[in-house]
């Protein structure tokens, strides 16, 4: 079949106007489809960690939004006596928008000893003596730190706080780098005097051999006739609940991809019968002089796979490019879902306009390869 490819490129090219116009439209159709995946995966990503299932959230009862929960500082210490447990870290949490927004910014004041030994983050700029050193210093992720412009020395301003950047981290899960860590007595101050001592959430650390299930009962046990009752979960539970309206319309976002890639079907198929349907003349030609059916079925078929390919490469390069250049996250009750440019993302959005291509040319590529050759030849 390589002795047909300048014929299938000049009959692709010969009618540019119309394959510009397919190959546009599959683009845009696999950007949307390449977004609505990421989303997907993000939520993917931040519920199947593995090591969600061996952290456990400390939370207030009967509460949601992280400015409703607190804690007693102190339960930490109570906690860390249980058997099975490594650790626990109290945490305060801000947010400027505990509603589902593209633009949430998330604060996590941590015990500045604690930090480094509970987080796996890999400095990008700054040095965390600096973050030490600077009651106000903050630790951002590479991920807000582009969104807002900033970088380490700078000052940066949300909500009516104010701190300094320390440096800029990169982490291994993208939701992580959607996070802005302070030292723990710094947020508990910024709310006033009477939050000092008190914290929204407490993460547990545990062994590989404990069972969380039976950790968090024993934790929401200790406490239920406490100053403060808890409801206690693993990581991946607790940001699953946290994001769980979001969810919905995630899988609800999946229809759409799958609508995208029906649209690069239907003009990838319109495409290719219109353009079967202009070279009957030629077919019946090629035919006479010798090329088979299975030949003719192949030209047509490739013909479609190339042109919903390029259209997909397009929608694909366009998708990745742009979240690399600019990183959304959608979040909810101070937990954030990553969009990030990933290779199975492209696969998928690559697959996706190929199984288009082919399936598009299954039928006129028949219809091609059926024709009769003295009816071709009277075609007009």
């Amino acid at each position: 079949m390589h002795r047909f490819f300048p014929y299938i490129l000049k009959s692709i090219w010969g009618h540019r106007t119309r394959t510009l116009l397919t190959v546009t439209g599959s683009a845009v159709a696999l950007f949307v489809f390449c977004i609505v995946t990421s989303v997907g995966e993000g939520l993917d990503r931040l519920t199947e960690d593995t090591l969600t299932e061996r952290t456990l959230i400390m939370f207030q009862t009967n509460r949601f939004c992280p400015a409703t929960s607190s804690l007693p500082e102190d339960y930490a210490t109570q906690v860390r006596k249980l058997p099975g447990v490594v650790d626990a870290i109290p945490i305060k949490v801000y947010t400027n928008n505990c509603r589902a927004s593209l633009d949430v910014v998330v604060f996590h004041g941590v015990p500045a000893d604690k930090l480094q030994s509970a987080r796996s983050l890999k400095l990008a700029s700054g040095d965390w003596a600096t973050f030490e050193r600077l009651d106000d210093g903050a630790m951002i992720g590479r991920s807000v730190a582009r969104r807002r412009g900033v970088t380490t020395g700078d000052r940066f301003s949300i909500g009516g706080l104010t701190v300094t950047v320390a440096g800029v981290f990169s982490a291994p899960k993208p939701s992580e780098e959607d996070l802005i860590y302070t030292h723990l007595a710094f947020l508990q101050r910024m709310r006033g005097k009477q939050n000092v001592g008190r914290v929204t959430q407490h993460e547990v650390l545990l062994t590989e051999q404990a069972d969380s299930q039976t950790v968090a009962a024993q934790i929401d046990d200790l406490f239920r006739d406490g100053p403060v009752a808890t409801d206690t979960r693993t990581k991946g539970v607790f940001q699953a609940a946290s994001v769980s309206d979001l969810a919905e319309l995630i899988g609800f976002a999946h229809y759409l991809g799958v609508a995208c890639v029906g649209l690069v079907l239907m003009l990838v198929a319109t495409t290719t019968v219109m353009a079967v349907q202009d070279r009957i003349r030629e077919h019946g030609v090629l035919r006479t002089i010798g090329v088979s059916d299975r030949q003719v079925y192949a030209m047509v078929l490739i013909e479609s796979l190339i042109v919903s390919t390029v259209g997909g490469v397009l929608g694909v390069g366009l998708a990745l490019g742009t979240l690399a250049a600019n990183p959304i996250s959608l979040g909810a009750e101070a937990v954030t879902i990553a969009f990030e440019p990933s290779l199975s993302v492209a696969l998928y959005g690559l697959a996706a306009a190929a199984l288009s291509g082919l399936v598009a040319g299954l039928i006129p590529a028949w219809q091609a390869s059926r024709c009769e050759i003295v009816a071709a030849l009277r075609h007009v």
